[in-house]
């Protein structure tokens, strides 16, 4: 099944969800998802050494959940963590 099909559309459609690209060779498409890998590479994986697959998976999520989305600041979102932008765009 390919992106762009029918298919998809249906089933990303019927989830309530918002199919996101732009026109063909778009350089910006992919800038937020490649600064946040960026960010998790450097500020988590290469500085950690993970025992296992499972430990790697919870300290990867940890990172995400108590830090990146509720204390790291985003030039993007104003100076704001990820959980007070969206609570603020829920009280709009």
């Amino acid at each position: 099944m390919d992106y762009t099909s029918k298919q998809f559309k249906k089933i990303i459609a019927d989830k309530g969800l918002i199919h996101s690209f732009s026109r063909k060779g778009n350089p910006y498409d992919n800038a937020c998802i490649e600064s946040f890998h960026s960010i998790l590479k450097k500020e988590e994986v290469y500085v950690h050494k993970y025992p296992n697959f499972e430990y790697a998976q919870r300290a990867i999520f940890e990172f995400i959940e108590s830090w990146y989305n509720r204390k790291r600041i985003h030039g993007a979102l104003n100076y704001m963590t990820p959980v007070e932008f969206e609570n603020l765009r829920k009280e709009a």
